[in-house]
């Protein structure tokens, strides 16, 4: 009960990223909000590491060029497409078409590492796929005949590519799960600030981007990956890859509750992309024994499984 409790207010947390991000993008620019999400985020994340799980740091930095294009990847490049993509589409859309990510990562993991899934998982990335569809033409398929689908729903598609590719690259990455992350975020931070020199992406400029900004910096950089760690000591990363699918339902029922509509085709478009992940994790291969409490199964370094999302 203690890491469902933990699972559900992570994905909510993360749920939130969606729905505050796409606010904060009426008047900030995502560079900015990636940056400062990472500055914020970077220092309480190294200090956590250093408390709980205590790392070889000299071993840890010795990984250096492995973590600088994890970095690059999952808190650079996804989360810049994420926000680029949220100026240009719905919180939900995005939220349903990133519910398909454990599908596209077993895509990869076929051809990149030549993985053989069951067919059931096969089937199950079929129906993700048309779930995708579903959200991205709105029901009209004429308009992939047409290529008239929305910029931000192709840079949602380019985010979960990346993030897809992140995965895959970490999946060997032996460092401690809160350690890799602070590390990544901590390079991102670094990396990104000559970018947001020349760019003048400052501080924000009104009480609302402020808060903002808080709230991302806190929950779904902090607090999700701390309650996300805390779940995995308790039960597997298949188990809480499952729940990832809470994301896109905690982003519908804050929609509802912003009064904003939800229409039939991100309904259907939802059902069938959320039970072809659960299709794809049935089918996968037979569960191994589960790895210690610092193996990759973990927010920096997911299974295909766990399907875990830097949100």
């Amino acid at each position: 009960m203690r890491a469902a409790v933990y699972l559900i207010l992570a994905n909510l947390f993360w749920a939130g990223n969606f729905v505050v991000g796409q606010a904060a993008m009426k008047t900030m620019e995502p560079l900015q909000l990636t940056f400062w999400r990472w500055v914020i985020a970077a220092g309480p994340l190294l200090l956590l590491a250093h408390l709980v799980e205590k790392p070889d740091w000299r071993a840890v930095l010795r990984r250096w060029p492995i973590l600088l294009l994890l970095s690059a990847l999952g808190m650079s490049g996804y989360t810049l497409l994420l926000y680029s993509a949220l100026q240009n589409t719905s919180a939900l859309n995005a939220s349903l078409v990133t519910a398909a990510n454990p599908a596209l990562i077993m895509v990869l993991a076929v051809v990149l590492l030549r993985d053989r899934p069951r067919p059931l998982s096969w089937v199950g990335i079929g129906l993700g796929l048309c779930g995708v569809l579903l959200v991205l033409t709105g029901g009209d398929l004429q308009r992939l005949l047409t290529f008239s689908i929305n910029k931000g729903e192709l840079l949602i598609l380019a985010a979960i590519t990346v993030w897809g590719l992140y995965t895959i690259l970490a999946r060997r990455l032996s460092v401690p799960a809160i350690t890799s992350t602070a590390v990544q975020v901590a390079i991102a931070a670094v990396v990104l600030s000559p970018l947001a020199l020349i760019t003048g992406a400052g501080l924000p400029e009104t009480p609302g981007e402020g808060w903002s900004l808080v709230f991302i910096a806190l929950f779904p950089s902090l607090g999700s990956y701390l309650l996300w760690n805390l779940a995995l000591k308790r039960t597997t990363p298949a188990n809480a890859g499952n729940y990832l699918n809470l994301i896109a339902v905690f982003t519908a029922i804050i929609t509802v509750i912003l009064g904003q509509p939800i229409t039939v085709p991100q309904v259907l478009g939802g059902v069938l992309v959320i039970s072809g992940v659960l299709l794809t994790s049935a089918g996968g291969r037979a569960p191994q024994r589960p790895r210690s409490s610092k193996s990759t199964s973990s927010p920096a370094s997911p299974s295909p499984s766990a399907g875990f999302r830097a949100r």
